[in-house]
């Protein structure tokens, strides 16, 4: 039934039903008005009023409940969708409609998103690779050339050399941290829980937080995009908690369900608010969609975060597999 005939025929049902109760009602309307059938008249209006309000508010409620969504829909939480009604006409198309939009939206965002991960990611490994080259070779002949003129010299530009020697070494140090940071080589080496154990101790030891770690070892094989989503979410999260959350306890755990990985990271910190999720919540939720993953996130202020990232099975999980970014 068309959005038309469906209005018509609710007004009509009001009308007729107003029309039945004037024939046979033992009500007559006199010339002049008498004010008790004044009365029994504004009556008979508000309640066939009231009658046709309630009745277009049921029949246009699957319209409403779209606006709603249209208007609070985000694409980095996929799955919001409206059920169909089930009988047929516009209304039902309409939902149809915007219920296959969001399908290819999501697809489409998640393809791109895909792209651009996978572009930071190549730019990443170029920036950490010419800085392990450029930058690290430079500092550490740096290194040798001060050592051999600290050798050689007298008090007290030895003791400066030295100086100078240990500002390079702790520069040295702090590069290497940055490499690490940008391209966790262990992670391509020894795998996601080696790479998430080296992750959680180098930030215990530059956050001076203390970090829980319960990891399983019997994880199924992951993707390597899976695995680079989860280290790159376990770190954003770990960011987050030293920056902005104020926590003294971090936890983070990764075991298996099934046949999927669950990545959960907890702080005591003082939590979020929930309507405002920044640029790096967002990039975990964008991060989520290249893996197939599903992000949840839980806050009250003053209770803590919970972080938790759901990868799906390797079996049944339709990763998103863009072309070269251009």
């Amino acid at each position: 039934m068309s959005l038309f005939w469906r209005i018509f025929g609710l007004n009509a049902l009001v009308l007729g039903a107003a029309t039945a109760l004037l024939l046979w009602a033992p009500v007559t309307v006199s010339v002049p008005v008498l004010l008790t059938e004044a009365f029994i008249l504004v009556g008979g209006l508000a309640v066939m009023l009231v009658a046709n309000a309630a009745l277009l508010r049921l029949g246009l409620a699957p319209l409403d409940r779209l606006t709603r969504l249209m208007a609070t829909v985000d694409l980095l939480r996929p799955g919001q969708r409206l059920p169909v009604p089930g009988a047929g006409g516009e209304v039902s198309e309409l939902i149809r409609t915007f219920n296959a939009m969001l399908d290819r939206l999501e697809h489409e965002r998640a393809t791109s998103s895909a792209r651009a991960l996978l572009a930071q990611e190549a730019e990443r490994r170029r920036i950490a690779q010419e800085l392990h080259d450029e930058v690290g070779q430079s500092m550490t002949a740096i290194l040798l050339v001060l050592k051999r003129a600290a050798d050689d010299a007298e008090d007290p530009l030895r003791e400066e050399l030295r100086q100078a020697q240990e500002i390079t070494r702790d520069s040295l140090d702090e590069v290497r941290r940055l490499v690490r940071r940008l391209r966790p080589g262990v992670l391509d080496d020894l795998g996601l829980v080696s790479a998430l154990t080296s992750l959680t101790q180098d930030f215990a030891t530059h956050t001076g937080l203390h970090v829980v770690r319960r990891f399983d070892t019997d994880l199924p094989a992951l993707s390597p995009e899976t695995e680079l989503v989860l280290y790159r979410v376990a770190q954003e999260s770990l960011t987050n908690a030293a920056r902005h959350a104020d926590a003294g306890r971090v936890d983070v755990s990764l075991r298996r369900e099934g046949e999927a990985v669950v990545l959960e990271i907890t702080d005591d910190g003082r939590g979020i608010e929930a309507p405002c999720e920044g640029a790096g919540i967002r990039g975990m939720r964008e991060r989520a969609l290249l893996a197939g993953a599903a992000l949840h996130l839980t806050s009250t202020p003053g209770t803590g975060t919970r972080i938790r990232l759901t990868t799906p099975s390797p079996e049944s999980s339709d990763h998103v597999r863009p072309g070269p970014a251009a």
